[in-house]
């Protein structure tokens, strides 16, 4: 639901008073009970988590159970956290998962799984008494969504999708700016966001490449693009059309770069040395551990050549949404840039808000921080209407996707998570708005024809949103001349 202002004050002082009653408190925190939390999934991204329990949040919280389908990564998660002097968690295969459950009592399941997967551990988890938290997207198409929604009001327990770029800095001050009115009412909104060559090319590589397990980019990639824009504007999805299409990642692209042809993957590749695409996994440790030594175990190959046929996601993609409060946006999505971030652009009935982010060049999972910013390609500027434009200091974190992973790990973490005057934390209706955006947007590819976010999925429920600059407020006039 949308959360009224009186109610919002009234929640942020006694939320407020709780934590001064705290504070008045000694610090109980080495005597507490850990709480505990089992993880399924235990590639690249589950180690945000296992790292974030083990080290950063060891004195409040503990891996219970770890389970996946890939029993040498498993192992390897053990050696990490026996690396941290933490206790070895009990290890579990895929199938076992409820075995995991009953055994190991977590009270939180965090789901690192494939995408396409995530709908059945979300589910299964809620079923044994667990939350959950997921990594989003939360699920890849209206059917999954739907089945979780449905587990959520039948067990009633809570389900958070982890939306790291709503804590980013930066895109947290564009929150606030839209909140104290800056521009006005916004009426529309371009949001272009650009994947590189390198990390933009890993998703043709992996298991991403395949929309039963990803939900193609639209799913995978858009929904964190989606999600920012409902929680910037503190609205839902209507109505969707789309265009897609791949032109960059195929075969006929290997023969113009003057390769034969494709191959199956990079590590036994013919053409390697000439292809600038490769991926050696032999140079890069973490990639090694996690993924090729790891092959034998579910024949699983990290390194797929991205001119393959059979690749059935798009690399080009355009759309527009309208939203519930009349907002439109025009939205676009490449990945083959020559840098990577991207622009968006607020029209208001006061000015125009214009941001630019440039996210450093890194590979997921190869060690290197992922959607660190580059300080000198990312800008705030506002252009009131008739008035000279001015840039906005950045506010600026450190880490990963833009400061924001530590700022939302401590928000899922802490014993006391701060008050948050931007209701920064989601749960399964966000996860559901923004993944059926980009879930409609599939279907109106393959349509060629605009889709309802109500045919989709009902009886969603609005998410805890902010207030935002009301419509019918009266509106300073511009200067003349």
């Amino acid at each position: 639901m949308k959360v009224t202002r009186r109610k919002f004050i009234q929640t942020a002082a006694l939320s407020g008073a709780g934590i001064l009653l705290a504070g008045t408190e000694s610090l109980r925190a080495q005597g507490e009970r850990k709480k505990r939390y089992a993880i399924v999934g235990t590639g690249s991204r589950s180690y945000m988590y296992q790292d974030a329990i083990l080290r950063t949040y060891a004195g409040h919280a503990e891996i219970t159970g770890l389970c996946d389908t890939n029993h040498g990564r498993l192992q390897r998660a053990q050696r990490y956290a026996r690396s941290l002097n933490q206790p070895e968690p009990p290890i579990y295969a895929a199938s076992d998962f409820d075995r995991m459950v009953t055994e190991t009592r977590p009270e939180t399941v965090i789901v690192t799984t494939v995408d396409g997967f995530h709908h059945q551990y979300i589910i299964r988890a809620m079923q044994l008494g667990c939350d959950v938290i997921t990594e989003k997207p939360m699920t890849t198409n209206a059917e999954k969504c739907r089945a979780i929604l449905k587990a959520v009001k039948q067990t009633g327990r809570s389900c958070t999708t982890a939306f790291n770029y709503r804590y980013s800095p930066p895109r947290t001050q564009i929150k606030d700016l839209l909140m104290q009115g800056t521009i006005g009412d916004i009426l529309s909104v371009d949001f272009h966001w650009m994947l590189n060559t390198r990390h933009g090319t890993d998703y043709f590589r992996r298991w991403h490449s395949q929309k039963k397990n990803s939900g193609g980019l639209m799913v995978h990639k858009a929904t964190h693009h989606f999600d920012l824009i409902n929680w910037w504007l503190s609205a839902i999805p209507v109505s969707v059309y789309a265009t897609g299409k791949r032109e960059f990642y195929t075969p006929g692209m290997a023969g113009r770069m003057g390769l034969s042809g494709y191959h199956e993957r990079c590590h036994t590749c013919p053409e390697k040395t000439g292809c600038a695409f490769e991926l050696d996994l032999e140079k890069n440790k973490n990639l090694k551990e996690l993924y090729l030594d790891n092959e034998q175990y579910d024949g699983y190959f990290r390194d797929r050549c991205v001119f393959r046929p059979g690749i059935d996601i798009e690399d080009t993609m355009n759309v527009l949404v309208r939203y519930d409060n009349n907002v439109t946006m025009a939205y676009s999505l490449n990945a083959f840039n020559a840098w990577e971030g991207y622009y968006v652009i607020f029209n208001g009935t006061k000015g125009r808000l214009e941001h630019k982010a440039e996210e450093q060049i890194y590979l997921f999972g190869d060690g290197s921080v992922p959607g660190a910013l580059k300080g000198d390609g990312t800008y705030t500027r506002i252009y009131p209407l008739r008035e000279p434009a001015y840039e906005v200091e950045l506010w600026k974190g450190e880490g990963g996707h833009g400061g924001g992973d530590a700022v939302m790990l401590d928000d899922l973490f802490s014993p006391r998570p701060k008050v948050d005057k931007y209701l920064r934390a989601a749960d399964q209706r966000s996860g559901a708005y923004s993944c059926l955006t980009g879930i409609a947007a599939n279907r109106s590819i393959a349509t060629n024809k605009p889709v309802e976010i109500a045919s989709l999925a009902g009886g969603i429920g609005y998410p805890d949103y902010t207030i935002m600059p009301g419509r019918q407020e009266p509106l300073p006039m511009p200067k003349k001349g």
